[in-house]
C-alpha cells in the first residue's frame, strides 16, 4: 500500500506537467489563429480601401465619362478596367503641339463655319465636324472610328467629349433632316468647345486653370 501510494504521488508532476504544455500548445494556436484574422482584415480593409481611392481617381478624372461608362458596362470593375484601358492607350498616343501657323489658320476656318451658320446652319454642322476631324488629325489623334476618337479624348477633355458625342449624334440626324435649327445650334456651340480645347496645348491649359485659380484665390 505505501508502494502504490508513493507511485501515486509521484504520477502527478507528469500530469501537471502534460497539461501546462498542452494548454500552451492551445493558447499558442489560438494566438496564431487571431494574428492570421487579423492580417487577414488588415489587407481585405486595405484592398477596400485602395479600390475607392482608385474608384474616386477615375470619377474625379473622367466626370460624366466614368458615369456613361457605368451605364454601359455589366458592371463596376468592368467599366473600371475600360476606363484604365483609355488611358493606357492614351499614353501610347503621339500627340504633338500645333505650331502657331496652325493654330490661326483653324481659328480662322472656325470663324468661317460660325459665319456660315447665319445663312446655312445644315452645311456650317457638316463642317465644323469635318474641322473637328482635321483638327484631331492634326495633333496626333486617330481619327478612323468615332467611338475611338470619343474615347481617347475623353482621358483629357472628359466635358468637351460629352458635347461632342451629342453633337455627332446631331450631326447625323442632320444628315436625315430630322433636326431643327436649335438643335443645329446646339451642335456648332459644342463643336466649337472641342474645337477650342484642341487649339490648346495641355502645358497651355495647365497653365491658364493654375492662373485661374490663383486669380479666384486672390
Amino acid at each position: 500500500m505505501p508502494v502504490f501510494g508513493l507511485a501515486y504521488r509521484s504520477g502527478l508532476p507528469g500530469s501537471a506537467g502534460g497539461y501546462f504544455r498542452a494548454m500552451s500548445n492551445i493558447t499558442l494556436i489560438i494566438a496564431i489563429v487571431v494574428a492570421v484574422v487579423v492580417i487577414v482584415a488588415i489587407v481585405i480593409v486595405g484592398y477596400q480601401m485602395a479600390r475607392k481611392r482608385r474608384t474616386a481617381q477615375l470619377r474625379e478624372q473622367y466626370g460624366p465619362e466614368y458615369d456613361r461608362a457605368i451605364d454601359q458596362a455589366d458592371s463596376q470593375g468592368e467599366a473600371e478596367s475600360e476606363l484604365r484601358g483609355r488611358s493606357k492607350r492614351h499614353e501610347e498616343l503621339e500627340l504633338r503641339r500645333l505650331d502657331s501657323s496652325e493654330r490661326e489658320d483653324f481659328e480662322r476656318r472656325w470663324s468661317d463655319v460660325q459665319g456660315q451658320f447665319v445663312d446655312d446652319p445644315s452645311t456650317a454642322v457638316r463642317n465644323a465636324d469635318q474641322l473637328v476631324l482635321e483638327v484631331m488629325s492634326a495633333r496626333g489623334y486617330p481619327v478612323d472610328d468615332f467611338d475611338q476618337r470619343a474615347d481617347d479624348l475623353s482621358v483629357s477633355h472628359p466635358e468637351v467629349t460629352q458635347r461632342y458625342r451629342e453633337a455627332r449624334r446631331i450631326a447625323q440626324a442632320n444628315e436625315n433632316g430630322t433636326v431643327d435649327t436649335e438643335d443645329l445650334r446646339q451642335a456648332v456651340t459644342s463643336y466649337r468647345s472641342l474645337v477650342l480645347a484642341l487649339l490648346v496645348d495641355d502645358d497651355d491649359r495647365g497653365r491658364q486653370n493654375g492662373r485661374e485659380s490663383e486669380h479666384d484665390n486672390n
